[in-house]
């Protein structure tokens, strides 16, 4: 029996709270509440962008549990695959920036509610009517929700679902970084587009040549298209069709990079959506890279990610204020 796919992109994985560091006025520090985790970000980027969207996943039954689902509801990514767990929290995440905006985090999972989901309360259906399946490592980290992605993966690869995946890596949440190796050379066996950050590219390969890195990865685990992100040195794409840079946009004033690759990957994923994976011409890719990178520049100007995302109105003006 043919599905048919209503749903453009549909995510598993975290939906926490980012604590965003705010000025403070005496020596206590001060932080606002975001909503955000890296697939939730993915997916409001393409929801901004009109894509239809949904999450799977599971907040706690508490104040915050119920602000991330209202926040969900707000930006049009569907709740329906939301859980709330009344025995575990929602997973909090302290971001500390640097001169640079650039981020470390503190966090509250030992366990969190998006750890605890089960494999019998994955709504497989909403896998079943999507076009792309996207997924980081966060949800592998501990079971029952490794178990719980790897049946989501098995379903999303039965129906035919393209299968992205971002590694996500943050070192505190893993027992040990050889696990977390492991859990990223699943998600490279599975996917059918990767976005990996650079220092993840040299974690996990020990290859200290971008190019190379990106090239084995590509053609060890066969995977069609892999993009690099790496933060101020700009993106790159590798693709059957060659390999293409993007420069950052650095004229920006950056408050917090917090989710900046993934509205990078919202927007590639968007373009995918529209023209296949294997349908770039190299123009069309370097537009793609330009416009993912300046809604990924564009974001770093606010605080959090998921309520920071901006409309294709807003990217386009931003490339029209610079001019190739």
């Amino acid at each position: 029996m043919i599905v048919e796919k209503i749903w453009d992109v549909t995510a598993l994985g975290e939906l926490l709270v980012d604590f965003t560091p705010l000025e403070s006025r005496g020596p206590n520090p001060a932080f606002e509440a975001n909503p955000g985790g890296a697939p939730c970000n993915v997916l409001a980027m393409l929801s901004a962008l009109g894509r239809k969207t949904a999450f799977i996943g599971k907040v706690g039954a508490d104040y915050f549990g119920g602000m991330l689902h209202s926040a969900l509801e707000e930006l049009g990514i569907s709740a329906e695959g939301l859980l709330h767990d009344r025995t575990y929290n929602t997973t909090l995440a302290f971001v500390h920036n640097d001169t640079a905006g650039e981020r470390s985090f503190s966090f509250y999972r030992k366990p969190g509610a998006d750890s605890m989901l089960r494999s019998q309360e994955v709504p497989f259906s909403l896998i079943e009517q999507s076009r792309i399946f996207h997924f980081g490592t966060l949800s592998m980290t501990d079971e029952p929700a490794l178990e719980a992605t790897r049946k989501a993966l098995d379903c999303a690869k039965g129906c035919g679902a393209l299968i992205s995946f971002d590694p996500n890596l943050r070192p505190p949440l893993w027992e040990s970084l050889a696990i977390a190796k492991d859990r990223m050379r699943e998600g490279f066996s599975a996917c059918d587009v990767l976005k990996i950050a650079g220092e993840e590219l040299n974690f996990i390969t020990g290859i200290g040549d971008q190019n190379r890195a990106a090239l084995f990865l590509m053609d060890h685990y066969q995977i069609p298209l892999v993009f690099v992100t790496s933060g101020r040195e700009g993106s790159a794409a590798y693709y059957p069709g060659g390999i293409l840079r993007q420069e950052t946009f650095l004229d920006v004033p950056t408050v917090d990079t917090t989710g900046a690759g993934d509205i990078f990957f919202g927007c590639m994923l968007d373009t995918i959506l529209r023209l296949g994976p294997e349908g770039f011409s190299p123009q069309e890719m370097q537009e793609a890279l330009r416009f993912a990178s300046a809604a990924a520049a564009i974001v770093t100007t606010r605080p959090g990610a998921m309520r920071s995302v901006p409309r294709r109105e807003e990217v386009d003006a931003f490339l029209n204020g610079h001019p190739l």
